[in-house]
């Protein structure tokens, strides 16, 4: 017997589309996005649906729905005036108990939960009664701790597949999560929701521009530089994007669709459709330890790494991408200010309103930096396009060696160095192409200093260059 993950999906936690999905329009398009994706989960066979929510927060270890038919009503704790959310759910309890025991196996902490009453969280009441209103497939629940780190969550993921290889399931895997997650913090009209900021819009667009193109890995490690933008104060709002890459196999070759994209409250929601794809593979670099069990080591109070880079909350800092680029140069010429800001006229002015670098307690986050030079924006090695915008030929290896020398300048401007470099995202524009010679010169620069690195390939950057960098290093 041997089962498969034959779907994968993302949906809004919030209870809106659920309740009172005729009070807006948007709420309306996550109702009829989530009705078009309970057909294709009818579709797909599946015979499970794994629903791992962002809204069951579990301190100790991983626990995991045992009850074969849990019954209560549920009232959200933010949005009761909506209404109450009856329940009454067919659990897959032959496949919870699997899972439990292969989290075991595999050095996790996990539990089964089976009792009366037990409060089913919003999140996944909300996915379930909306994606199985008749209970037409079992269920399976599993709470996301709140201090696991990505790896734990990849051991988490993987001990699924191992209960999901014994039991023989064909399963659909639902993550439950906002995108952005600032709420408005004061009661508003229905017809007044919208995205909270503009920051989180455009990661928003980014992410799901991502994950049409079926490049969930590519999500899940970016999530930790989108954790330092939005200003996520719990890493738990992404870990959903861990888990499925997880389950996935931790690749990009997926088909991917957005069915809807809309606010909840200030949040974003979205419906994201994903299916695997065996004759496609989608340009990544593995960076990432493929963790087969559970050590232990959480890294919870580690002042170098992600723990502290989510703390940041200055909404000055503006070093995101839009739509089309990544983290670096936004269109409109500018410094930004402010506590924390850091800036030089050694390295190329910045395009947009954001500074050269910002420090945040003992840490160092630079904007987007590229190749061009102080003074006169000259690209070495080239321009990636001429003045009439026609494609033209271009050194990456001289690209790249002007692009670290920048990030070197930054971080001495600001009393740091290289070797005090923590964490690298990578942006380039033809991964194919470039990524051997990009790589030589990092090694040169890098290879005694075993930063972690992340390398993305994406579509575009504003200005005509091929490579840019974003760095967190130690102050």
């Amino acid at each position: 017997m041997s089962g498969e993950v034959v779907m994968s999906a993302v949906v809004p936690v919030h209870p809106h589309p659920l309740l009172a999905a005729e009070q807006n329009e948007g709420w309306q398009n996550l109702a009829s996005a989530y009705e078009e994706l309970r057909q294709r989960i009818i579709a797909s066979g599946a015979e499970t649906l794994v629903i791992y929510s962002t809204t069951w927060p579990s301190i100790i270890g991983h626990q995991l729905i045992n009850d074969p038919n849990p019954k209560w009503t549920l009232v959200d704790d933010d949005f009761h005036d909506l209404g109450s959310m009856p329940y009454d759910f067919e659990v897959d309890v032959e496949l919870a108990d699997a899972w439990n025991s292969a989290n075991k196996a595999r050095g996790l902490t996990s539990r089964t939960v089976n009792y009366h009453g037990f409060p089913i969280d919003v999140g996944s009441v909300v996915a379930v009664s909306l994606l199985n209103p008749d209970n037409r497939i079992p269920v399976s629940i599993v709470s996301s701790n709140v201090y696991s780190n990505r790896a734990e969550t990849i051991v988490l993921a993987k001990s699924c597949l191992d209960a999901i290889e014994k039991t023989g399931r064909k399963v659909a895997v639902i993550g439950a999560m906002s995108l952005s997650n600032r709420m408005f913090t004061e009661p508003i009209l229905a017809n007044d929701d919208r995205i909270h900021s503009l920051k989180d819009d455009e990661w928003n667009r980014k992410i799901l521009e991502f994950l049409g193109q079926g490049r969930l890995e590519d999500v899940a490690q970016l999530s930790r530089q989108i954790h330092t933008q939005v200003r996520v104060q719990k890493v738990v709002s992404f870990k959903p994007m861990w888990f499925l890459s997880g389950v996935n196999g931790q690749n990009n070759n997926l088909i991917g669709e957005v069915l809807a994209y809309e606010a909840l409250h200030g949040a974003g929601g979205a419906v994201v459709h994903l299916l695997p794809d065996p004759n496609r593979a989608g340009d990544k670099e593995y960076d990432e330890d493929d963790v087969e069990y559970y050590s232990g080591d959480r890294d919870v109070l580690d002042r170098d790494g992600p723990a502290q880079a989510i703390e940041q909350e200055n909404p000055e800092s503006e070093d995101h991408g839009s739509g089309q680029s990544s983290a670096d140069e936004d269109v409109g010429a500018g410094k930004a200010e402010g506590t924390g800001a850091i800036n030089t006229d050694s390295a190329p002015k910045p395009v947009g309103a954001y500074p050269h670098a910002r420090k945040v307690g003992d840490l160092l986050y630079l904007s987007g930096v590229g190749p061009r030079q102080a003074g006169s924006d000259e690209i070495p090695g080239g321009a990636t396009k001429n003045g009439s915008g026609q494609t033209q030929d271009y050194d990456i290896e001289a690209q790249t060696r002007a692009c670290i020398e920048n990030v070197k300048t930054i971080l001495e401007a600001a009393g740091s160095s290289l070797d005090k470099v923590q964490d690298i995202t990578v942006f380039l524009i033809d991964m194919e192409r470039d990524f051997a010679g990009y790589n030589e010169v990092y090694g040169e620069y890098f290879s005694a200093i075993g930063a972690t690195r992340t390398t993305l390939a994406i579509t575009a950057l504003p200005t005509p260059i091929a490579v840019e960098m974003k760095v967190i290093a130690l102050a």
